[in-house]
């Protein structure tokens, strides 16, 4: 089946401009059409109209003159880029650029589709990959596919994220904006007279990390950038908490990009990266610092339209967040779609929207219409059904970090959950098996293992949303010199979810469905199979994941090893998450040793033993801590069965220091003391009426700041549940 879809309502095709003093007005068939007072364009309906045409569209392969030479070779390198552009702006008309630089126009391809600029291996470039030639170019923009350095058509070596590929990006915005040389493939020196200047950097994956790098460099002209599932530091690509997900990673993938008649000309560069990139010890250095844009987020002047995988495991989901944090810290001009999808376009699982919302972004900063589109909530979050949800700011508002505490199992649980302390010292142990699958760690939530430690809530009441990025917090004892760390929160309760595992990431293509975005011609078609969403029911989802390799326990610089049978703190980040648990599911925290799903493993097989009662996870909750213990049915206390459990959890504050007056702690003490008295003497009425008192007390020093907000509530809630054992008693 054939269908044809524009989402925007084309114009006739007979068309003349009239000169006018006032507003330039075009005349199309006899209908007036509103041509914006800053440049050749169009609009109707609020964007931008397809008035050029695509057939008759300039297409040219120019080189840009570089100061690099990262082949070594004693020769500037030269940046190859194409360029489409509407023909008129051989008559004078200026127009703003969209850029799509790539490492992978001749090896990987581009798209679903995986287009290459030399689909028929001829030597020329005779197709534009993806349809963004196809749908703006009509529209008044050029269309320009940089080749980053080293790859295809432009010379030298890549250099995995280094500065040469950033540098090779800059000099083409550059040349768009009157600076630097470049010459057509007969050399003769070509300018871009046509430029008004503005570039908008768009592209999915390497693509769209090239715009970040961009970005985090400030170049002039570069007015926004639409990173698609985009790296924003390098070492978090390869590694997490100091484990690297694999050998060689730097040079493998320069190897895969690079030109492919120059694979041996780079090969002591790539050898370059494996020895400075340090994977013996998976530690953050210079090497990596040089491939970090998230630092230099202050340098960010375009605007940013973020779009992710929550779901994405090739570029992990750490790498919007990061990058989205930074820039609002930045105050710089944002928008965020996230989807549950993995490593996908928007333009594979929400198509229409996607173009149409694109339109007008580009329009908005690289024609400054001014369509509204920064007046609309700022994040749009797609939910495991399928169905987009509108947000002000991403974590979401009202969102506040709960510490959630492992606790001790039951007579139905291996392991609990609750955020009041954990009063009596336990702790639960577990041996690294390197051998053990993801299922295996995950399954039989309500057996004991071996290699795993699982901790559940009971049955949720209600549903909890989690907003933002989780962070691990165990009190360890390790009996080796090193170990990894894995901890995982799962969803344990059947339900329908997007299938994010599956081949293709959440989506299937759909080979007998096709629509078209744009102006086609005989060699370069606007029309691409249509996909569709993929779910799956399954009895648990694995919301999300955080590791660390336990020597880097001070920092990810510095790798030290442990000390077999000390205590350490060990505190990192899970993988970000927006995920909504379900009312009668239960959340479950796994801890493990090593993941072989995702990182190197370790081959010890260490013991590690966890203090419940000093180990948390900060659950970003929306809501806070009261959502949580409502949908857990928990009053926030530790359930006391005595006024002695009482007593307990008094000496347990004023130990941790929660307590800062020992005037404010002796007269809890006297007065608890009472209370117990009364109780030891079955006087169960005068201790209803002192514990009523010891509310009083309190809310007093509550009042004068003696007491911490955790003390308080939790001694709030254990004397509020001891006048009720009373009571009924």
């Amino acid at each position: 089946m054939f269908r044809t879809k524009n989402a925007l309502k084309k114009l006739l095709l007979s068309v003349s401009f009239v000169a006018l003093v006032a507003t330039p007005v075009l005349h199309v068939d006899g209908l007036e059409q509103t041509v914006s007072a800053n440049a050749d364009v169009v609009m109707e309906g609020g964007v931008t109209q397809p008035v050029y045409s695509y057939t008759d569209a300039i297409k040219e392969t120019i080189f840009v003159e570089s100061t690099l030479d990262s082949d070594r070779n004693g020769e500037p390198d030269r940046i190859a880029i194409d360029i489409m552009r509407p023909r008129e702006t051989e008559e004078g008309i200026k127009v703003p650029t969209i850029m799509d630089a790539s490492p992978y126009y001749e090896s990987m391809g581009r798209g679903n589709e995986s287009q290459i600029k030399d689909p028929d291996g001829i030597g020329e470039n005779t197709m534009f990959p993806l349809y963004y030639d196809n749908y703006f170019v009509p529209r008044g923009y050029a269309v320009v596919l940089v080749d980053m350095v080293g790859t295809n058509n432009s010379h030298g070596c890549p250099t995995t994220g280094g500065y040469e590929e950033t540098e090779s990006i800059k000099v083409a915005i550059d040349w768009l904006n009157g600076k630097g040389k470049a010459w057509d493939k007969d050399g003769n020196e070509v300018t871009a007279d046509w430029s008004t200047g503005k570039v908008g950097m768009i592209g999915k994956s390497y693509d769209g990390t090239l715009a970040n790098a961009a970005a985090a460099q400030g170049i002039e002209g570069l007015e926004t950038i639409v990173p698609i599932g985009a790296i924003s530091s390098w070492y978090d690509y390869y590694r997490y908490g100091g484990i690297p997900f694999y050998r060689n990673g730097p040079g493998g993938l320069a190897g895969r990009v690079t030109n492919s008649e120059r694979v041996a000309d780079c090969a002591p560069i790539r050898e370059e990266m494996r020895i400075a990139s340090d994977d013996d010890t998976g530690d953050y250095n210079d090497f990596w610092d040089e491939r970090n844009y998230v630092k230099d987020a202050d340098k960010v002047n375009a605007s940013v339209f973020v779009v992710h995988g929550i779901n994405d495991y090739n570029v992990k989901a750490n790498h919007f967040s990061n990058w989205w944090l930074a820039l609002a810290e930045n105050d710089v001009q944002r928008k965020l779609w996230i989807t549950q999808t993995g490593h996908v376009d928007p333009f594979d699982f929400r198509r229409a929207e996607w173009v149409e919302t694109l339109h007008r972004w580009f329009d908005y900063w690289l024609l400054d219409i001014d369509n509204g589109i920064m007046d609309e909530p700022m994040v749009e979050i797609e939910r495991g059904d399928g169905n987009w949800e509108d947000e002000e700011t991403w974590p979401a508002a009202n969102t506040e970090n709960v510490d959630i505490r492992l606790a001790p199992a039951t007579e139905d649980l291996p392991g609990t959950l609750q955020t009041a302390p954990v009063i009596k010292e336990e702790t639960q142990t577990f041996v690294d098996n390197p051998s053990q699958t993801e299922q295996q760690a995950v399954e039989d939530e309500f057996t004991e293992k071996e290699n795993r430690l699982i901790f559940l809530t009971p049955e949720l009441t209600e549903d909890v949303r989690m907003s933002g990025i989780p962070e691990i917090n165990l009190q360890t004892m390790v009996d080796k010199e090193d170990t990894n760390l894995s901890v995982r929160i799962v969803d344990y309760g059947t339900d329908e979810r997007i299938h994010h595992r599956s081949r293709e990431e959440g989506i299937q293509t759909l080979d007998d469905v096709v629509t078209c975005w744009g102006e086609s011609s005989p060699q370069d078609s606007a029309c691409y199979k249509e996909t569709e969403l993929v779910t799956h029911e399954a009895p648990y989802e694995i919301v999300t994941h955080g590791w660390l390799d336990a020597q880097n326990y001070e920092s990810l610089e510095h790798s030290e090893p442990l000390e077999p049978g000390r205590s350490y703190r060990f505190t990192w980040e899970t993988l970000p998450e927006d995920y909504v648990f379900k009312e009668g599911h239960r959340i479950g925290i796994i801890v493990t040793g090593s993941d072989r799903n995702y990182i190197m493993t370790d081959s010890n097989r260490a013991t590690i033993e966890i203090a419940l009662g000093e180990s948390f996870i900060q659950l970003p909750v929306v809501g806070g801590k009261e959502t949580f213990n409502q949908a857990i049915g928990s009053d926030g206390g530790t359930s006391p069965s005595h006024t002695a459990d009482l007593i307990d959890v008094l000496d347990y504050f004023i130990n941790q220091g929660e307590i800062n007056n020992e005037t404010a702690a002796h007269a809890l003490e006297t007065h608890i003391a009472s209370i117990q008295h009364f109780e030891e003497n079955n006087q169960l009425d005068k201790a209803v009426k002192h514990l009523t008192s010891l509310k009083q007390l309190l809310e007093f020093q509550k009042v004068g700041q003696v007491i911490s907000s955790e003390a308080y509530d939790t001694l709030w809630a254990d004397t509020e549940y001891l006048i009720k054992q009373f009571t009924e008693n």
